[in-house]
């Protein structure tokens, strides 16, 4: 028998039907509030954190104009330690790296010729000295005999000369002694400057010869970069030096990733001919950072007058790689990742050539807004 063919079994379904249809209802309406609150809180967070961000506005703004040369670190001092007498290299104390002082024994030269040539000028005085005795005896003597008339004045006269000869030929021998002395000196090899030893040009054994390099030297706690300016460019940087704007000079070290604001700089008052440009120096300040030798290649920022520029904060460029971009964000709030392409920059500035508008707000946190900025760009692809 269905229980359902009668009345009262058919009330009973109804009742039940509607009891399971009251229960779901009432699931649903406690289920539906958490999912709305969280909601809610999420928008709150967002809303807060986009707030919270710091933001600037890219502006047109008169900022200082740059030429950029190319450089090279070098010593302000620097020394290279040439032979001054000829003979083969005996023995270093010293290589490359090691510190010095000045009137420091570097190397010794084979000082067997120079002694003998110090001996040759010791027996040369010597020789002179009797020379001179005899001839001031033979002058005494002919005196006097003059005086008994046993003699002529003409052989006093001789005496006279050979006197003044004698004497003057041991002067020449002294001169000659200490001439070998001072080669004899030369032998040894010694520093002119406080520093430290560059790298040695010539080993043991072999010869060196009066004027040949034997070692370069130089001071490590001094140092400049060196560059070139063009003759184009020449006449911005001589009146940037007369207005006392290269002041504002930095020296860029690449290597390191280092800028350093120049102590002083020198435009040099002569031109490469070859070059057809003028070498302009400037000194870097003390302490010096770790790492930074002569040889080093660097820029030189030269400040040569002033300019009307796009610029944004640097905290605002986000570099990845090869990819230079900012964080645009809207009226709304939102954020979008934009490629941009960026010429100079300053020390609170960077100079935006390409892909952004004068008026345009970008964020200062861009680190944090790119993976916002890339999930909104896939949300509207999807």
């Amino acid at each position: 028998m269905n229980p359902f063919s009668s009345a009262s079994g058919r009330a009973a379904a109804r009742h039940a039907v509607a009891l399971l249809g009251l229960l779901w209802a009432v699931g649903a309406a406690q289920a539906r509030p958490p999912v709305a609150a969280a909601q809610g809180e999420v928008s709150a967070g967002t809303a807060a954190g986009t707030a919270a961000a710091a933001t600037a506005t890219a502006e047109r703004r008169s900022v200082a104009s740059h030429y950029v040369a190319d450089a090279v670190i070098e010593a302000v001092r620097q020394a290279t330690v040439s032979a001054q007498l000829p003979g083969q290299i005996t023995q270093y104390y010293v290589d490359a790296g090691d510190r010095v002082r000045r009137g420091q024994l570097l190397a010794r030269i084979d000082a067997r010729e120079a002694d003998a040539q110090l001996a040759a000028g010791a027996a040369q005085v010597t020789q002179a000295e009797a020379q001179l005795a005899q001839a001031r005896l033979n002058h005494e003597r002919t005196a006097r005999l003059v005086q008994q008339d046993f003699v002529s004045q003409a052989a006093l006269d001789r005496a006279e000369a050979d006197l003044k000869t004698a004497a003057a030929a041991l002067e020449v021998a002294r001169a000659g002694r200490t001439v070998a002395g001072r080669a004899r000196d030369h032998a040894e090899v010694r520093a002119p400057i406080d520093g430290v030893v560059t790298r040695r040009l010539l080993e043991p054994g072999e010869l060196a010869q009066p004027g040949r390099p034997v070692l370069e030297l130089h001071d490590p706690l001094a140092l400049r970069a060196v560059g070139s300016v063009p003759q184009h460019v020449l006449a911005a940087v001589q009146r940037a030096a007369q207005a006392g704007a290269l002041a504002g000079t930095r020296v860029e070290l690449p290597a390191l990733g280092l800028q350093l604001a120049a102590q002083r700089v020198t435009v040099l008052p002569a031109t490469d001919a070859r070059q057809l440009a003028t070498a302009v120096r400037a000194e870097l300040p003390a302490p010096l950072p770790a790492g930074l030798v002569p040889g080093t290649t660097a820029k030189l920022w030269l400040p040569i007058g002033q300019t009307d520029r796009l610029v944004v904060p640097p905290a605002a460029v986000l570099r990845r790689s090869e990819l230079t971009a900012v964080i645009v964000v809207a009226a709304d709030g939102r954020r979008a990742l934009r490629q941009v392409r960026t010429g100079e920059h300053g020390a609170d500035w960077i100079e935006i050539l390409t892909g952004l508008d004068p008026g345009e707000t970008v964020a200062l946190d861009p680190q944090r807004g790119t993976s916002g900025a890339r999930g909104a760009g896939t949300a509207a692809a999807r």
